[in-house]
């Protein structure tokens, strides 16, 4: 990933940053996008992606660019909660490694189960991701052998 300056707006104390980030995965794809970041907020102004983003990518695009962004503007990071790929690449080689997230996806599910309390709930709580995003990053931690299937095979 790669973030650039564009330009920069000043007003007396504020200042407006607005920056170029650049993600590109090893298959091929790519996402552009141009940020500006002010007084804490990051707003995206423009995206294009090719291919083209799903809805639920689009959000873990933002998650993505969090960090990466802060640390253009000379701010600190929050501490990353391992939150990747929930709507990831299609192939999971986010920028991040989801693989990283799945142990503690496997974990969240299972107490959940243990507890009695739905387990895609407590995912979507630990991760922050949508219900779809959850399920599929639920589907990549069950297709790694951390979790059991889901119905067993006659």
């Amino acid at each position: 990933m790669s973030v650039r300056p564009a330009w920069e707006v000043r007003e007396g104390e504020r200042a407006t940053r607005w920056l170029h980030v650049r993600v590109a995965f090893r298959d091929g794809a790519t996402i552009e996008a141009l940020a500006t970041v002010c007084e804490g907020w990051v707003c995206v102004e423009d995206v294009q992606a090719r291919p083209a983003l799903a809805l639920e990518d689009l959000a873990v695009f933002a998650d993505w660019i969090e960090g990466p962004l802060a640390e253009a503007c000379g701010a600190e990071p929050e501490p990353d909660r391992g939150e990747d790929a929930g709507g990831a690449h299609r192939d999971g080689s986010g920028p991040s490694g989801g693989r990283a997230q799945w142990p503690l996806v496997a974990r969240t599910y299972r107490a959940a189960q243990e507890r009695g309390a739905d387990p895609v709930l407590a995912v979507m709580d630990r991760t922050g991701y949508s219900r779809r995003g959850a399920l599929r990053l639920i589907g990549r931690t069950r297709d790694a052998g951390l979790l059991s299937p889901r119905h067993a095979r006659r």
